[in-house]
C-alpha cells in the first residue's frame, strides 16, 4: 500500500508500449469507491470483488504483454496467487519511512483508519512473505522518481526475460 504501484506501473506500460490496468480503478469504476465498499459491505465483500476483478484482468491480458497493478491485499487470495503463477510478478519493495508521507497525504485508505502508520506496518509484516514468495523480480522503490523507477523496472524485466529465455533454450 502506497509504494507507487499505479504510478510506476503506468510509467512502465508507457515505456513498454503496452496496456496498463489498475485493478483498484476497475473496482471503483464498477462498484464505487473502495472506502464505500468497505463501509457498506465490509472487507470480505471487497476481497471477493477484488479477486474477481484481478481474475478478469489477468484472463483478459492472457497471451499479450500488459502491466496490471493490483491492490496491496489482492495477493492474499489463494485463487489470485494461482493466477499469478502464469504472470511475471514484480514486488515493489519499500519501507515505512518511504511511504509515510504518501499515506499522510491520502487518508482515504479504509485499512489504515486510526493510526495509519501502525496499521501499515502491521499489514506489511503479514503481507511481505507473500509478496516475496510470489515475486519473480524484486525492485527497490525507495529512491528515484517515477520515471527513473519505471526505467529501472523496464531494465530489470528485460534482463529477467532474457535470462528466462536463455534457460529455456
Amino acid at each position: 500500500m502506497a509504494v507507487g504501484k499505479s504510478a510506476i506501473g503506468h510509467e512502465l506500460a508507457k515505456l513498454l508500449d503496452v496496456p496498463f490496468v489498475d485493478t483498484d480503478n476497475l473496482i471503483v469504476d464498477a462498484h464505487g469507491s473502495i472506502a464505500s465498499i468497505f463501509a457498506g459491505r465490509g472487507e470480505h465483500a471487497f476481497r471477493e470483488i477484488e479477486a474477481r476483478t484481478v481474475a478478469s484482468a489477468v484472463e483478459h491480458a492472457e497471451g499479450a504483454a500488459s502491466v496490471i497493478s493490483l491492490g496491496g491485499g489482492a495477493v492474499l487470495d489463494s485463487g489470485t496467487q494461482q493466477l499469478l503463477g502464469r504472470c511475471t510478478v514484480v514486488y515493489l519493495e519499500c519501507d515505512e519511512e518511504t511511504v509515510a508521507s504518501r499515506i499522510a497525504r491520502n487518508s482515504g485508505r479504509p485499512l489504515l483508519a486510526g493510526d495509519a502508520m501502525a496499521r501499515w506496518s502491521a499489514l506489511f509484516i503479514t503481507r511481505k512473505p507473500v509478496y516475496e514468495r510470489l515475486a519473480n523480480l524484486v525492485v527497490d522503490v525507495r529512491q528515484g522518481s517515477v520515471s527513473e523507477l519505471g526505467h529501472r523496472l523496464e531494465v530489470a524485466l528485460r534482463d529477467y526475460a532474457a535470462a528466462k529465455q536463455e534457460v529455456e533454450n
